[in-house]
């Protein structure tokens, strides 16, 4: 099993590297060639050495200590520079095992079932700064399936691709969930046209709302009467060009403890960015509100609000990636090596999620056995699935850091969703 604190141990021992290997593609050494980052023999004996070499400096060794640990394991001779060579030509060969992975993790998410039949993804992006840099250097978009929280796709991009709907693709069985960079009319109304559903946090500035489909929604003076605790919904519409759209608004106002860290943190973004801030955000803080296109008939406001709250389990995802896979910071410095290093740190993320997957049901000899069925139980694909006939997702959460089904309620105060 790999352990984020002794991830390099994993890939250093030739009986921790055979359980990992079996997560790759059989055909490493054509994929290496294809992607041009294995050309040559002549340093590195072959594409495994190389990937092997990789994942020891994506675990945590520098690359000098890399190249030693190597060398007294009888892994491979290769000096840093050399090593740093390959690493900047690695970037689209770790792209693809990259993909490979999501490939399997993706097909243990389709088994996954939640209430109404959907399928629900959290939407949300991150990013990463290089050294010396003054600002964002790139940019992370990432998906989690819910209740399983597995990745279920990624992009790396630069920071100037902003967070947007536009660049996801949804099909109509599924939920998005997302917080206010998501929340642009257009991008909402071509889910809505597509059938997908969506539940995203409010952003008054940029996403207008109609009582009518000529006459504007007064948000804030509506909050305004709002007690704590109290739950508000409102069936309303936008509009773009000549276009309308049905939409409802669900709303909660926050505790007075909730509201003043909100305002705090307000304080803080404002500062960061030296902008002065409005009055008007500070009061918005006070409450949450929520845009969605789901039944009203099936999902009351508080059902809605409960669904909402999950959507912090992607921000835990992204504290995971940065602290324990030291995401957060990049220690190269040029273009082709910060991708690469982004795309080894990603890979390694997308490992650790499958052997988790595999270990949900523990094995007293330390890995699983594949192909192996006993009363199609035992090596299955679809051990830990969620399957349709089950009364409730909940049974297969004991994971850590895994999200039951919401235990929804009339009025979720006491656990409101964060700021």
């Amino acid at each position: 099993m790999l352990y984020f604190g002794r991830g390099v141990e994993s890939f250093v021992f030739d009986e921790s590297w055979e359980i990992i290997r079996k997560v790759f593609p059989v055909d490493l050494e054509e994929l290496a060639r294809e992607s041009g980052s294995f050309r040559r023999a002549r340093i590195v004996g072959d594409a495994e050495t190389l990937l092997r070499l990789l994942l020891m400096h994506g675990s945590g060794l520098s690359l000098e200590q890399t190249v030693l640990r190597a060398k007294e394991q009888g892994i491979g001779t290769i000096s840093a520079v050399a090593l740093f060579k390959r690493l900047r030509r690695s970037e689209a060969f770790l792209q693809k095992l990259a993909l490979s992975v999501l490939k399997q993790v993706q097909q243990r998410c389709e088994q996954a079932q939640w209430p109404g039949g959907y399928r629900y993804r959290i939407i949300d992006a991150t990013t990463v700064n290089e050294p010396g840099a003054t600002g964002s250097s790139w940019r992370i978009h990432y998906s989690l399936r819910l209740p399983d929280l597995y990745c279920d796709h990624f992009e790396l991009t630069s920071p100037e691709q902003g967070e947007s709907f536009k660049r996801w693709q949804a099909a109509a069985n599924e939920v998005l969930l997302a917080d206010r960079a998501y929340s642009h009319r257009e991008a909402v109304g071509a889910l809505i046209d597509n059938g997908v559903k969506v539940v995203v946090r409010l952003n008054s500035r940029v996403f207008p709302l109609l009582k009518s489909e000529s006459r504007p929604f007064e948000v804030l003076g509506q909050l305004r009467r709002l007690r704590v605790g109290q739950l508000k919904e409102w069936n309303l519409h936008f509009g773009l060009g000549e276009r309308i759209w049905p939409i409802r608004l669900c709303a909660i106002r926050k505790s007075h403890l909730a509201a003043e860290q909100a305002k705090r943190k307000a304080r803080r973004n404002a500062q960061r960015h030296q902008v002065q801030i409005q009055s008007e955000t500070l009061e918005f803080s006070q409450y949450i509100v929520v845009l969605t296109n789901l039944d009203a008939q099936l999902w009351s406001a508080g059902k809605i609000l409960e669904l909402y709250r999950c959507r912090w389990q992607v921000e835990l995802a992204f504290k995971r990636l940065k602290s324990l896979l030291k995401l957060g910071h990049l220690p190269k410095k040029d273009p082709a090596s910060a991708r690469a290093w982004m795309q080894l740190k990603l890979l390694l993320a997308l490992i650790t999620e499958k052997l988790c997957y595999d270990a949900r049901f523990f094995s007293p000899w330390g890995y699983r056995l594949e192909h192996q069925s006993v009363g199609g139980l035992v090596g299955n694909d679809r051990i830990g699935a969620h399957d349709a006939s089950l009364p409730t997702a909940s049974a297969h959460a004991d994971r850590a850091g895994a999200t039951p089904a919401p235990q929804f309620r009339s009025h979720p105060s006491s656990t409101s969703p964060p700021n």
